[in-house]
């Protein structure tokens, strides 16, 4: 079968597409025909080489962590039923990009009638997690919400999710095209990063009090801007570093002020709690209420393409890759 294989670590055109063998689902698994790769940025970061304390990941490896695709074969123990079923999953952070993949049966999660594999894709990372943060920070109607990143893959459906449960929502994201995105999506305000008052101008959106719950899928400089704009007793969440790293939070300031600190530990998840939010994240799609946005789609030859595409910013929403 073909895949996408980081040869070394380095830049985008590390990424070669290559053959390998068929994959054989052991006990527990079963073998995903990949149709759709959720593609995010981390695995650009790994990729490049970073972050090597966190993920024991070495050359040659074929990356992706996030697939949508039909069960073609299953290992023992697993149930037949679910061979022809459309599915995602999450695969840790490899073995993705490929035409087939080999998933633990317990991640499985069916893809409901109506809705695409590629919608469905869009959701395999970024709707589990935004539905898990909305679960761990508490948001709720009324509160106010300030959201770091409004117009990438998470950001786009934190907007959507937050406003239907009520809260007022304050996005921040970079230049005309991604703010105006993010007030299409529903934001009772937006912010564009790239002004230098830009702190200010979400002061201004929030409120004197500040908001009651700030989503950083940012991080670095950004992320740590933002932290004096939450409310005494709020509570920040520090989940993204796109930047390079998480936003350097004074957790003595934190707890002075009351604000509760989350961070990606807070959104680690069992595989029944994975199965879980993803499914409520699919239903909502199916159901009309979330829309991804997919701002890019590559052949799984272009990998490469798509890396560069995600570290140029440019794209706004989701990339993928298809098989």
């Amino acid at each position: 079968m073909r895949v996408a294989q980081v040869k070394e670590f380095g830049g985008p055109e590390v990424l070669v597409t290559t053959e390998v063998p068929d994959p054989v689902a052991g006990p527990g698994e079963a073998v995903v025909a990949v149709s759709v790769v959720d593609t995010i940025f981390v695995e650009t970061q790994i990729r490049s080489g970073a972050f090597g304390e966190h993920f024991a990941v070495q050359p040659p490896y074929v990356p992706g962590g996030g697939i949508a695709g039909t069960v073609r074969a299953v290992g023992e123990g697993v149930d037949e039923a679910w061979i022809g079923r459309r599915v995602i999953t999450s695969l840790g952070f490899s073995g993705g990009y490929a035409e087939q993949a080999v998933a633990s049966a317990a991640k499985l999660v069916p893809v409901p009638d109506g809705l695409e594999l590629r919608e469905a894709a869009a959701l395999v990372h970024d709707g589990v997690t935004a539905t898990a943060l909305l679960e761990s920070t508490g948001l709720g109607a009324g509160d106010r919400v300030l959201i770091l990143g409004a117009s990438g893959g998470m950001g786009t459906l934190l907007v959507q999710l937050a406003k239907a449960l009520g809260a007022e929502v304050v996005g921040v994201a970079r230049g005309e095209l991604k703010t105006s995105l993010v007030r299409e999506l529903g934001a009772d305000a937006v912010v564009d990063a790239t002004s230098p008052d830009w702190v200010a101008l979400a002061r201004t959106a929030l409120g004197p009090s500040g908001a009651d719950v700030v989503l950083d899928g940012v991080g670095g400089d950004l992320g740590l801007a933002a932290f004096p704009l939450t409310a005494d007793g709020g509570r920040f969440s520090a989940h993204g570093a796109p930047t390079g790293d998480f936003a350097p939070v004074d957790a003595a300031e934190a707890e002075r002020r009351g604000i509760k600190l989350l961070g990606i530990g807070d959104v680690q998840l069992s595989d029944e709690e994975y199965a879980r939010l993803a499914a409520k994240a699919l239903t909502e799609a199916a159901s009309g209420r979330l829309h991804p946005v997919i701002g890019g789609e590559f052949a799984l030859e272009r990998a490469s393409e798509a890396h560069a595409a995600i570290e140029g910013r440019g794209l706004r929403g989701k990339v993928l890759l298809t098989t």
